[in-house]
């Protein structure tokens, strides 16, 4: 018997992935089951039209990244929304729904790296469960209930949003019933023709007609030439050993030199106060450097890698002092979901998938009860911007899914939602467990903080869930820091989770009480 764990922001997702897992099913294709389950009970954070970032790591072998970020349409141009009267990309709408949803793609391309290694479980299988959900229905949580009460006044000009997703215009409630007919046909069809139709074939040619008619950029063309792409993953040293995440157009760079910063700097004897100033401080190093550097890696004139070289990160070290820096600069939001497994050959992945704001687009496609991204609201019509809209490229991304691999053996994947929030949670889950040896589980726990804004908020300050306010707020603030308290477990910390294998063969998994989700280990009887 060997032991199995998946990790999710809910629960139904993660027994769904943990199903697969204990049939022995691998850890690709658990991981599709649930992402397909997760996209109809999270709607308003991820889709089938939204993108996805993979790592996988078979042990023995280096860790293996995909990126499956959708490209800008071949029409989507500066001059194309300039000669609409327009500034900036909008929000929502259907010019706001001008990048490919490159997700499915990505597990297309997954299940043929695991395919090489393991057999592959029938598409049709993995995808039941989520047809099942979107057919009988789900049970509206908080979360989407919120969600579903933020956009109302947004989104109400959107007919199929709000067909699919209201009742009548009006949110919804939490414990209501929420059914989706339309995308439990699509996910049918699309289990029966491939997932590459999505691309390439009947399912292709729908979306692509009804986003015209809808007056998005998006034509058939940028369908057909759009494949997820395999990717050298970026990775940085650390006294523990090797942390991995994505490169550009990701976050992940941001994620990997809060980290190193923090290595070069850290003092045993520190107090709880002085760990999270020093975090925070290297997140604000990173930051400036990913909202200078970090686009479509084709524009950009610094690879990411190039960052987190030992000499660039020693004299970004020497900037961080005892006293805060100043701060605000611009941030980015984001909805997200972020999960994590281990199969019963110990591949460990790191996976996430997102639509960017709550209900992405706004855009639903007609016939498919599917949600389109806004992802391209990343882009600048400014030409002298690094991340101005180009035809095909990539936007700027929050997602970043995360791994790191211990001398001593233990392999870690973990990750989280929450925009701007994604290396700050991720910085605090890894240096509680690793530096300050307290469990992973309690890690995840225990108050957080975050730098700027994130999921919907406005404010530019340190925000300190109160638990952690209370124990070293006046510390924070005598160096220098801006505060705001907010709510223990307040979902604007994000949804974190972390699956752990250990070189003996034992998992663990854990889920943030922060989400509705869950960390499930199994067995594996053959």
């Amino acid at each position: 018997m060997s032991g199995v764990a998946f990790s999710a922001p809910h629960k139904e997702a993660a027994e769904i992935g943990l199903k697969v897992l204990e049939k022995g099913g691998n850890a690709v294709d658990a991981m599709i089951a649930a992402a397909a389950a997760i996209s109809v009970l999270y709607p308003h954070m991820n889709s089938l039209g939204g993108d996805g970032f993979w790592l996988i790591h078979r042990p023995g072998e280096a860790p293996q990244a995909i990126d499956a970020c959708g490209t800008a349409a071949e029409r989507a141009t500066v001059a194309f929304y300039r000669d609409r009267g327009l500034e900036a990309i909008p929000s929502r709408g259907a010019l706001s729904a001008l990048t490919l949803g490159g997700t499915v793609s990505g597990w297309s391309r997954a299940r043929a790296l695991a395919g090489q290694y393991d057999p592959l479980t029938p598409l049709t299988q993995l995808l039941k469960p989520a047809v099942d959900l979107a057919r009988n229905g789900i049970n509206v949580t908080e979360s989407l209930a919120a969600a579903s009460a933020k956009v109302a006044s947004e989104l109400e000009s959107e007919g199929e949003y709000r067909n699919v997703f209201t009742r009548d215009g009006v949110p919804l409630r939490e414990g209501e019933t929420l059914r989706n007919p339309e995308l439990a046909d699509f996910l049918t069809q699309l289990a029966d023709q491939g997932l590459e139709s999505f691309y390439r074939g009947d399912i292709a040619r729908h979306l692509a007609a009804e986003l015209e008619t809808l007056g998005s950029p998006l034509r058939l063309s940028d369908f057909e030439q759009f494949h997820a792409r395999r990717v050298a993953p970026l990775s940085v040293a650390t006294r523990f050993g090797r942390a991995y995440n994505l490169p550009a157009p990701t976050q992940g760079l941001a994620s990997l030199m809060i980290l190193g910063l923090y290595d070069r700097v850290y003092q045993p004897h520190w107090s709880e106060a002085q760990r999270v100033h020093a975090l925070v401080e290297a997140t604000k190093l990173a930051f400036e450097v990913r909202d200078r550097e970090v686009a479509d890696p084709r524009y950009m004139e610094t690879l990411s890698q190039r960052w987190l070289d030992d000499e660039r990160l020693d004299t970004l070290a020497l900037r961080m002092t005892d006293t805060a820096a100043p701060w605000p600069r611009p941030a980015e939001p984001g909805d997200t979901v972020w999960m994590g497994c281990v199969d019963r050959n110990g591949v460990l992945v790191s996976f996430i998938q997102s639509i960017y704001w709550e209900f992405g687009s706004g855009v639903v496609i007609p016939g498919t009860g599917l949600v389109w991204n806004n992802r391209g609201v990343s882009f600048r019509l400014d030409e002298s911007h690094h991340n101005v809209l180009r035809p095909g490229a990539r936007p700027f991304h929050t997602l970043n899914p995360a791994m790191i691999l211990l001398d001593d053996g233990r392999r870690l994947s973990y990750g989280t939602m929450g925009g701007e929030g994604q290396p700050q949670t991720q910085s605090a889950l890894l240096t509680r467990y690793l530096y300050d040896g307290i469990p992973l589980d309690e890690s995840i726990r225990r108050g957080r903080w975050l730098l700027g804004r994130t999921w919907g908020d406005a404010d530019d300050d340190l925000k300190l869930e109160a638990d952690l306010a209370e124990h070293i707020g006046a510390a924070l603030v005598a160096k220098g820091h801006r505060l705001k308290t907010l709510p223990e477990h307040s979902e604007l910390m994000g949804h974190a989770g972390a699956v752990l294998s250990l070189s003996t063969g034992v998992v663990s998994a854990v889920s943030d009480p922060r989400s509705d989700g869950a960390g499930l280990t199994g067995r594996y009887d053959s």
